[in-house]
């Protein structure tokens, strides 16, 4: 016999996979920690499935935890449009949103499109900076949310993962010069640190040509083939190559892509648009 969810129990179960803690995740539905450990406990029961695993460090995902959580994520997000087109009650308000050039350029367009299909009220400014830049916004109350970059092993949510990777004019890839020039975000970005780190333990001489968080400003760099610029695989250019390891430069980390907000004190139109932002990203 086929088994209902209740969306309440998906609402809880997606808290708890967000927040990594039965403890924040009671916080963010308002229940007792108790009742939420009920509510895991019967959609365990639900699905004859172990969803979540207690650690000393908090609670993470089983395989089968992974897997209903996109169902969920998905189940929710339509669940609320439904609800809020049809009882007219779709959401007003502005939301300050930052986000990093190189996501803007590749993610926005796609999730502010959707957002405002369901929510035409809702008014959305967008500041673009380095994710460090962000943070400390983030800090003032300068924004209500963020996509920012994090390390893959941050204890946080990470919604997407991107791979960096070395840029330059096709045909002129600048590697043969040396020092190799690098254009290169800010200092403390991370692919700014992910770079460095990697052509030092290669052994391989470098210097900084251009250091600035603005994405045009490293692209018109790479364009005039006077260096070689690091970037998020899914922001390279169409005219720009991405450089092999038949290159000759080290390989590259990933990072992850994950949202930052004051989430107790977070605004329904900011809980929406982030739900929207966890449903949505890992598609695009």
């Amino acid at each position: 016999m086929a088994q209902n969810l209740d969306i309440d129990l998906l609402r809880s179960f997606v808290a708890v996979a967000e927040t990594g803690a039965l403890s924040r995740a009671a916080e963010r539905v308002s229940r007792s920690q108790a009742a939420l450990s009920m509510q895991m406990k019967r959609l365990e029961d639900l699905l004859a499935q172990p969803l979540l695993r207690r650690t000393g460090r908090g609670v993470v995902l089983t395989v089968q935890g992974e897997r209903l959580l996109v169902h969920a994520r998905r189940i929710l997000t339509s669940h609320d449009d439904a609800v809020a087109e049809l009882s007219g009650q779709s959401l007003n308000g502005t939301l300050r949103f930052g986000c990093p050039d190189d996501y803007a350029q590749a993610f926005l367009p796609g999730l502010l499109r959707g957002f405002a299909r369901h929510h035409p009220e809702a008014a959305i400014e967008v500041v673009c900076a380095a994710t460090p830049r962000l943070a400390e916004r983030l800090q003032r109350g300068g924004l209500d949310l963020a996509l920012v970059s994090a390390p893959l092993a941050a204890e946080r949510e990470i919604l997407r993962r991107e791979d960096l990777v070395w840029v330059s004019l096709r045909g002129v890839p600048a590697t043969w010069l040396d020092p190799l020039p690098l254009a290169l975000g800010d200092p403390d970005t991370l692919d700014h640190r992910a770079a460095r780190a990697a052509l030092d333990a290669a052994g391989r001489a470098y210097r900084i040509a251009y250091a600035s968080s603005s994405l045009s400003g490293l692209l018109a760099v790479a364009r005039s083939a006077q260096a070689v610029a690091v970037l998020t695989r899914a922001a390279v250019p169409r005219d720009l190559q991405i450089l092999t390891r038949g290159s000759g430069l080290p390989a590259l980390p990933s990072i992850g892509v994950t949202i930052h907000m004051d989430e107790p004190h977070a605004a329904p139109l900011t809980r929406a648009f982030a739900a929207h932002v966890r449903s949505v990203l890992p598609t695009l």
